[in-house]
């Protein structure tokens, strides 16, 4: 473990603090999808209440199938919570099974089938390397007051660095109401890891034109005096999947569709954001294919597997993909193979758990003060 510079935390780069999860057997490696599905019913059935499985909207068909809740990162959390179940399975990537684990009591196990599960955009600012930008912030503009945000997709030592300099953590649906409360607070907000969601939400709040960009991969990029005097500095993070979509696919959906209406999530790019019709968290994506009317066309600009499931779940709706299916696949949540699912409960049932994700007690108190100070938004 290292300790922070400017925060008293000690952390390690995820990839060696989950360098322990287990790999899937090889008996479970060839498993078809009908012996399959009858194991993992078997083995729930054997478990009951004693377990929650969470579904995150972009898992695919054979997992979301089986869960208990299928939702957004910090709503499956909080339902797990409720639950109050012994241990909670969570279809997803790292950070939302570590903010699992922060939500729920702590007689509660969170497990994480696959150690394969981990989300590029998360991994783009580690705690350690935004503590050594911070110092470089910092002593550039000893005289400002620096508010750091981060986005809900970071890893928990993250959340408590934020916390610890008197920041705290948004989702895409309350970003802009996190900026606000960091703009009464301080001088300039440092947001991360994703600079698309924090362009849109600066463009919303009018600061489009106060903007500057930190580049933790380029030492030219990299220069505190000339961000300084930035309203809003962007951390140069981003989704792999929403960044992928460009203006071009919105003409051609429209070109091919006359009519059809698109909806994307603000993680993707400004100019594709200001093209669509309606932007919004993965919640509003649903609500907004939901409420249409029968016979509406809908482009969705998201994870591919979640537009599957709208298109399972609205039949009455046309569901489009935005782009083709290898432009909208999520490479780390297809790492959560339903072949995984099937053993980390088999072994639950045999007395045994696997790939458990523990957040350090420091680490979880402290997050916990930054998700605290966003539901007091």
């Amino acid at each position: 473990m290292v300790t922070m510079e400017t925060a008293e935390l000690e952390t390690d780069l995820s990839l060696f603090k989950y360098d322990t999860l287990e790999q899937l057997p090889a008996s479970y490696r060839g498993l078809e999808e009908g012996e399959r599905t009858e194991r993992i019913e078997a083995a729930l059935a054997e478990l009951g209440d004693d377990v929650v499985v969470l579904g995150h909207n972009y898992q695919r068909r054979e997992i979301v199938e089986h869960a208990d809740f299928v939702g957004d990162s910090y709503q499956l959390s909080v339902q797990a919570a409720e639950a109050d179940a012994e241990y909670v399975i969570f279809g997803g990537v790292t950070f939302m099974a570590e903010s699992a684990d922060i939500i729920t009591d702590d007689e509660q196990t969170v497990i994480l089938p696959s150690m394969e599960a981990s989300c590029p955009m998360a991994g783009m600012a580690e705690a350690l390397q935004v503590d050594a930008a911070w110092a470089e912030l910092t002593d550039a503009a000893p005289d400002a007051d620096i508010i750091p945000i981060t986005y809900m997709n970071s890893y928990a030592d993250l959340k408590a660095f934020c916390a610890s300099q008197g920041g705290l953590v948004c989702t895409s649906s309350n970003a802009a109401d996190a900026f606000e409360w960091a703009f009464e607070r301080g001088d300039t907000v440092l947001f991360l890891p994703d600079k698309h969601l924090g362009e849109n939400t600066a463009s919303e709040l009018g600061l489009e034109d106060e903007l500057a960009r930190w580049d933790p991969w380029d030492p030219e990029g990299k220069d505190g005096e000339a961000v300084a005097d930035a309203d809003v500095i962007l951390w140069d993070g981003y989704c792999q999947v929403h960044e992928r979509f460009r203006v071009e696919h919105i003409e051609t959906i429209r070109n091919e569709h006359p009519g059809a209406q698109v909806v994307v999530h603000p993680e993707c790019r400004r100019e594709v954001v200001e093209a669509a019709d309606v932007v919004g968290s993965t919640a509003t994506i649903c609500e907004t294919v939901a409420e249409a009317d029968p016979g509406e066309t809908w482009a969705i600009g998201t994870e591919i597997h979640l537009t599957e499931h709208l298109q399972r779940w609205h039949p009455e709706v046309e569901v489009l993909p935005l782009c083709g299916d290898a432009c909208m696949d999520c490479n780390a949540m297809r790492q959560i193979d339903p072949n995984y699912l099937t053993w980390v409960l088999e072994e639950l049932v045999a007395g045994r758990e696997r790939n458990v994700i523990e957040v350090a007690p420091e680490e979880k108190e402290l997050a916990t003060v930054a998700l605290d100070r966003m539901l007091e938004l």
